[in-house]
């Protein structure tokens, strides 16, 4: 049976699901739609990159389902979590499934959109403020820039098993030429080689910047050379969740032009 789609304003109603962005982190950066999901749902599915202070805006009488998902990390089976919403939105709950940043940007929002409707599920989405902007945003830069960046690619480094993945060195000359930015997430585990095929459509000295925990008060950040990404990893100790910046609208942060020993890490 084909589900209903909501469009309307603010239908947080039994049998139903809402996939709601969480955003980076950051409380504060909750859209009021988000926030008017979050208190109105009876049952909420909690994703591990779900600020803790973004909780505070469920109901006393809500059930949270905390579902982990975090790359290098046990993690609640996709298809587990599907039938949980089934099941509590057939149950009559009003049911938030909440996930870190967007549920549309490498949140897997789309597979649980299909998978809902397929079972004649109700379903909304409301967007959230993803890292990728969240975090060069917090460091003083644009992602685009009509001088520096004419777009921006937004792009996982995993690949999901028995997938190619990424042809980094046909997107290095498709940025070079198109003067793109790139925002990398899930990057960490194959930085080198990613690092390594980059290279051969872009120049070692393309400023990237690295910022792990975009918008928490433990976001910790680094900035450097795309000639130096693994180096800059290895030496600062930034690990997931983390995402990587690559393009010219990174030297708009002041400390891309201080001397590389003054690249450090600091607290944003």
């Amino acid at each position: 049976m084909p589900a209903t789609v909501i469009t309307s304003e603010s239908q947080f109603l039994p049998g139903t699901v809402t996939l709601v962005g969480a955003g980076p982190g950051d409380p504060e950066l909750l859209t009021i739609k988000a926030a008017k999901a979050i208190a109105a749902a009876t049952v909420l599915l909690v994703d591990d990159l779900v600020g803790d202070g973004v909780l505070t805006h469920t109901s006393p009488s809500a059930r949270i389902v905390h579902v982990g998902k975090r790359g290098g990390c046990k993690s609640t089976p996709q298809a587990f979590i599907e039938k949980l919403m089934i099941m509590a939105a057939r149950e009559g709950e009003v049911v938030v499934r909440l996930k870190g940043g967007d549920p549309f940007i490498f949140g897997r929002g789309g597979e649980e959109v299909e998978h809902l409707r397929e079972a004649g599920i109700a379903v909304q989405v409301i967007n959230g403020i993803t890292s990728g902007l969240a975090g060069l945003t917090s460091l003083g830069a644009p992602l685009t820039h009509r001088d520096h960046a004419h777009g921006v690619v937004f792009i996982t480094g995993h690949a999901k098993p028995g997938d190619a993945g990424t042809d980094w060195q046909q997107l290095a000359a498709t940025a070079r030429d198109a003067k793109l930015t790139l925002v990398i997430y899930m990057g960490v585990s194959s930085a080198a080689q990613i690092q390594s095929d980059l290279l051969t459509g872009l120049p070692a000295d393309t400023p990237l910047a690295i910022v792990q925990h975009a918008s928490l008060p433990q976001q910790r950040h680094a900035v450097g050379t795309l000639g130096a990404l693994t180096d800059t990893l290895a030496r600062e100790g930034l690990g997931s969740p983390s995402v990587i910046v690559v393009g010219d609208v990174v030297r708009g942060i002041a400390a891309v032009a201080q001397p590389a020993g003054a690249q450090a890490l600091r607290a944003a």
